[in-house]
């Protein structure tokens, strides 16, 4: 299915729509690359609410908890890791509700992020992030004993 023509037919297209929140998504990681909170902070909705149970337990924070941990890290960039994302789709729920998935790689994780999207005075934010991520694992070939 092209995305840019998503429900076409029978139920309204969202094409401008779809354009706004690939640019939106295309902010989040940058945001996530660089460390950059305060561009974070155009992205999320001030109430927005973050999930994950990769590691086993639940991990649930808002943007108030969420923010002070991106800052400290050292951000994706810097440190010389490749700008690797995905969209991989976008569905709208209606005219100002829609989910989108993405793939990306950093910080030694491969992540899925389910992000729930709303639209409030004309602009679109993420009011949900879920995600999962599984970590890089390196092998390291030993040479074998061979007697």
């Amino acid at each position: 299915m092209n995305q840019a023509q998503v429900y076409a037919m029978d139920k309204p297209v969202y094409g401008i729509e779809y354009f706004a929140i690939v640019d939106l998504l295309k902010r989040y990681y940058d945001a996530l690359y660089r460390c950059d909170t305060a561009l974070l902070a155009t992205v999320f909705h001030a109430s927005a609410q973050y999930f994950t149970a990769s590691s086993g337990e639940l991990l649930h924070l808002d943007m108030h908890s969420y923010f002070p941990i991106v800052e400290q890290r050292i951000s994706p960039e810097s440190s010389g890791e490749p700008y690797l994302f995905s969209i991989e789709s976008i569905e709208f729920a209606g005219a100002v509700t829609a989910i989108a998935r993405m793939r990306c790689s950093m910080l030694a994780k491969d992540f899925i992020d389910l992000l729930t999207l709303i639209k409030l005075e004309g602009e679109w934010k993420i009011i949900a992030k879920v995600f999962h991520y599984t970590t890089h694992t390196e092998t390291t070939l030993l040479p074998t004993n061979q007697n």
